[in-house]
């Protein structure tokens, strides 16, 4: 259910209106805007009864079902898009945000080289993978704590946030305290006990969308994070398996556009992942600011040849400088429309 307030009423009706939900079973979400409350209720209950209450309540200006079953994270629950604040810049905001980086941290000179030619082109994040879930259990795991100490440091001397991927709920903790974004990768996007202890954990997370998931299930995975007490969730799409083998998965470009109509949280692209190849990681980053993503997320390395991981889809430092040129006047013009994406 929705439960839209009245225009400035006081928060002493607020509270009278949520113990009310909560008597009937009900767990309470609010969402403070710039004039009036709107309230979430999800559980199980007597719905036709507790509507007919609420709307009798003072301060109470509508009361209705929602019919998405991700609840929270639906447009009906929240008209606007959310900005999620993270080291100073909106993701969701009126900026377009570049986070970019290593597939994985692999010595201090190769993040600091990496994170200071990114931060000189215009990126705000830098990505990189400390802990690495890799589909052979030969390949590179990834340095862990150390590849953690070393994103912070990188991210301290350029003043970039840090985003990096966490692989079990049992790491939220460490992971947390070394970085602004958590990371949610394809294979642990229905990892529910993961989704369940970051809903928890204090920091904004990034879950990017399966590699066989529809867009609802990916909504619903997010639903899990914001229904555990996490409002700040980005939804990443990066590309889907199917028949198709000259890329490495197959960009959903339509999710993107999809998603800006289903749910209020920001969205992002990955076009690394979604293509494997260098090559095809400018074009595709061109289209997804033209179809109204919120940001992307790509993979940059100093010498591509020489990664221990994905160096056949990693940018090196000058591709990456060419393509932020090149995107500049795209991301002025997304900048001039983007009360459209907002409504």
């Amino acid at each position: 259910m929705i439960i839209s307030m009245r225009l400035h009423a006081p928060q002493a009706e607020i509270d009278q209106v949520c113990d009310r939900i909560r008597e009937f079973g009900y767990k309470v979400h609010s969402i403070q805007g710039e004039e009036r409350v709107v309230i979430g209720a999800v559980g199980v209950g007597d719905v036709t009864a507790c509507l007919e209450s609420l709307e009798a309540m003072p301060g109470v200006e509508k009361a209705m079902r929602i019919s998405a079953p991700y609840k929270f994270v639906s447009r009906e629950f929240r008209k606007e898009k959310s900005r999620i604040r993270v080291n100073g810049h909106d993701i969701g905001g009126d900026e377009f945000i570049m986070m970019a980086g290593p597939c994985s941290v692999e010595s201090e000179a190769q993040i600091m080289e990496t994170a200071e030619a990114v931060s000189r082109s215009g990126a705000q994040m830098l990505r990189g993978g400390a802990f690495k879930p890799r589909t052979s259990p030969y390949d590179f795991q990834g340095m862990e704590v150390e590849g953690l100490k070393l994103l912070r440091q990188a991210g301290q001397a350029t003043g970039l946030g840090i985003i990096t991927e966490i692989m079990s709920d049992r790491d939220a903790e460490l992971v947390a305290e070394y970085a602004d974004v958590l990371q949610v990768g394809a294979r642990n996007m229905q990892n529910f006990a993961l989704l369940k202890t970051l809903g928890g954990c204090g920091k904004p997370v990034l879950l990017k969308r399966g590699m066989s998931s529809t867009i609802r299930e990916l909504l619903m995975s997010a639903e899990y994070v914001v229904a555990h007490g996490n409002p700040n969730v980005i939804l990443c799409e990066r590309g889907i398996r199917t028949f198709e083998t000259e890329t490495r998965n197959t960009c959903d470009i339509t999710a993107v556009a999809v998603l800006n109509e289903l749910t209020h949280l920001p969205v992002v692209l990955d076009p690394s992942h979604a293509t494997g190849r260098r090559s095809l990681v400018p074009a595709l980053s061109r289209a997804a600011v033209a179809i109204g993503a919120d940001g992307l997320l790509v993979e940059v390395h100093p010498h591509p040849e020489k990664a221990v991981s994905d160096g056949a889809q990693s940018l090196t430092c000058e591709q990456f400088d060419g393509m932020m040129r090149d995107l500049k006047p795209l991301i002025a013009l997304w900048k001039a429309g983007r009360p459209g994406f907002r409504c």
